[in-house]
């Protein structure tokens, strides 16, 4: 029996559907599990007393995430929804489906790194309430004007400047706008009883480094689903993304090593901020491009949270602000830098328009997380009394210990 071209040309086009579909599941689990990593980091920082807070807090986030982004964030990014027939959604080996679990894991990553910042202090249900909005109408906002060329931003900034903002993976759109939201939730929540004596900051020491480690090791490994796949399809993957992920990753963990001087905390959190910094430009920059932006996120996150940490009153636990906000930060003007030609980039970028675009997206958190979290802050208040932040967020929410203590 003789096979049709047309036979071929659909068999063809099915089997690079169902890969890309693979592709793109295998990309969102490997995302999903970097939430575990978020989970464990921060209940090897916290103080034992709230380690059963700081695991229920990233599930639970991750529950509300997907329902606020399936029913409002993914339609406001995208434009899309899913309250067609199964039969029609299912189309296409379920792709579009896939996408929006790969995304939602992107979303989800907001609450997650908020959490991290006003850990030990802040009460369960109002957070809840402001990650339902802060993924559902926020974070979306901004990634549909650079994602999907929503209220056509970036059409006049190619057309000024000869080039759209440049944010691969989300330096900027995820990591910065999580960290920049983080802020303003730390602020309203202001600093935890204990850490000012006689005048002096005292910083609470991690409670598990071993719990520290595992958390950042799952979020390394996950980091290369983060980034790689974010081509979304199997003929866009790079190995360009891969080798400059793990460069900015060894960038971080030297320049913490240095820096943070032989601190566990600082070392484990070195390889994040290098991460946090390269996922703008990771398809664009030289390998040597993406060291020296992991060298100076992971420099950048030590001192940044020292001072933080010894001469302010911005009690962010995990240092969310400095690694996410300002590394993501670094990372979208980064990728103006050492994207271009002339440094060994791909080029076609401009270091103006990340400058705005970066910019724009600090301002987008900043006014939403005031909105949200002012408005809980004035309802219902976000933080724990004064004897349950005493007691720890474990017994005075949850009613349970992270240890037997029998």
């Amino acid at each position: 029996m003789s096979v049709t071209a047309s036979q071929v040309q659909g068999a063809v086009q099915t089997l690079t559907q169902s890969s890309d579909t693979l592709f793109l599941l295998l990309g969102a689990i490997m995302v999903f599990l970097m939430h575990a990593g978020f989970a464990f980091l921060e209940v090897g920082t916290v103080r034992q007393k709230n380690q059963v807070n700081a695991l229920v807090k990233i599930i639970a986030d991750f529950g509300i995430s997907a329902i606020a982004y399936f029913f409002i964030g993914y339609w406001v990014a995208y434009g899309g929804t899913f309250l067609a027939d199964a039969n029609t959604l299912s189309q296409g080996n379920g792709y579009e489906l896939v996408k929006f679990f790969f995304l939602l894991t992107f979303a989800a990553a907001i609450p997650a790194i908020v959490s991290g910042g006003i850990a030990e202090r802040a009460r369960f249900y109002p957070v809840l309430i402001a990650t339902f909005f802060t993924v559902g109408l926020v974070y979306p906002l901004f990634e549909g004007i650079i994602w999907n060329g929503n209220f056509g931003i970036q059409a006049w900034f190619e057309s000024q400047f000869g080039a759209g903002f440049h944010d691969f993976a989300g330096s900027v759109v995820v990591h910065g706008v999580g960290g920049w939201i983080a802020l303003v939730a730390v602020l309203f929540l202001g600093m935890r009883k204990g850490r000012v004596r006689a005048g002096k900051h005292t910083n609470f020491a991690p409670s598990n480094i071993p719990f520290l480690a595992l958390g950042a090791w799952i979020l390394c490994v996950g980091w290369f689903g983060f980034n790689v796949m974010s081509a979304q399809t199997l003929n866009g993957i790079s190995g360009l993304v891969a080798m400059n992920s793990l460069m900015a990753m060894a960038g971080g963990i030297v320049a913490a090593l240095i820096a943070g001087k032989n601190d566990p905390g600082f070392i484990h959190n070195g390889p994040l901020a290098g991460l946090v910094a390269v996922c703008a430009g990771s398809d664009l920059m030289h390998p040597i491009g993406a060291l020296v932006t992991g060298l100076i996120a992971g420099a950048l996150f030590v001192y940044l949270f020292t001072y933080l940490q010894n001469k302010t009153k911005i009690d962010d636990v995990l240092g969310v602000w400095p690694l996410h906000g300002l590394c993501g930060a670094w990372g979208g003007i980064a990728a103006g830098i050492f994207g271009q030609s002339a440094l060994g980039g791909l080029g076609g970028v401009s270091l103006s328009v990340q400058i705005l675009g970066t910019l724009m997206g600090i301002s987008v958190a900043l006014v939403g997380a005031v909105l949200v979290y002012g408005a809980i802050h004035k309802a219902s208040g976000l933080r724990l009394s004064e004897e349950d932040e005493f007691n720890g967020a474990d017994l005075a929410i949850h009613k349970i210990s992270a240890t037997n203590m029998e």
